[in-house]
């Protein structure tokens, strides 16, 4: 972990700040990319010499370029990758209100697909002239996928779609990474207290936090940026899925 230093993108709040935390308390580095950039600031200050922040727009390619040679610059490598940014819209297919907003659907696999497979690809690019590893590894991905992306409740066509094309893109990203030595994993959050959640009122998150198996609450970003660091520090780890949902299966 001591040797980690990760492009986190949706690094300025939410599961991607947790993983930020866990990584640089583990002993690793982090730059965090989002285009909030006073929140992201402020969180790369608190976290110290460990964190830089860099405004970036994960679905432009320069502006990821731009971020990616700055880290380079900064910490001298990169050598992982957590996908955090991301969306989530609420519209059904057809609704009382006319068909989904085709520009909704369309951000949505923008921002959570296409943004995901950006960052990961410019980072891979760079992460390919690390040192090799005693396994001849150099670098490792860390996709956010969701439970949703294999039980996408009602309302959520265009949210399941952009997660079920991140896990899809897993295994093959991990075969086109495997002479490189890159891993690639995903996260499959159930649900998680993040600010999207936290806005909900109490009556709500409660109902919410009834339907995992066990425990019974909504998992705690901690807990993600935990499985984070494991999946770094795991190298037999690699193209796969992991739901970490308290064995929930949405209705």
């Amino acid at each position: 972990m001591e040797q980690t230093v990760a492009l986190v993108s949706g690094g300025a709040s939410g599961l991607g700040a947790a993983a930020a935390r866990a990584i640089i308390g583990a002993g690793g580095r982090a730059v965090l990319l989002d285009r909030d950039a006073e929140r992201g600031a402020a969180l790369a200050r608190d976290l110290g010499d460990a964190a830089r922040f860099a405004q970036t727009d994960v679905t432009d390619e320069g502006s990821v370029q731009t971020a990616r040679d700055w880290a380079l610059t900064e910490f001298g490598a990169i050598t992982a990758v957590v996908n955090c940014a991301g969306i989530a819209i609420a519209s059904k297919t057809v609704g009382r209100e006319g068909a989904h907003p085709l520009a909704d659907f369309q951000r949505s696999i923008d921002i959570n697909l296409v943004g995901s497979f950006n960052v990961a690809r410019l980072a891979a690019e760079a992460m390919q002239d690390n040192a090799a590893d005693k396994d001849g590894q150099r670098g490792v991905i860390i996709h956010t996928a969701s439970v949703a992306a294999f039980e996408g409740q009602k309302g959520q066509a265009a949210y399941a779609a952009s997660k079920g094309g991140i896990a899809g893109m897993v295994l093959p990203m991990a075969r086109d990474m495997a002479g490189q030595g890159i891993r690639v994993m995903a996260i499959a959050p159930g649900l998680f207290l993040t600010p999207m959640l936290e806005g909900l009122p109490e009556a709500a998150q409660e109902a919410l936090a009834s339907q995992p198996l066990f425990p019974k609450r909504l998992g705690h970003p901690e807990e993600f940026g935990a499985m984070v660091n494991t999946i770094i520090a795991s190298p037999y780890l690699n193209g796969s899925v992991i739901r970490l949902d308290g064995g929930i299966r949405l209705p």
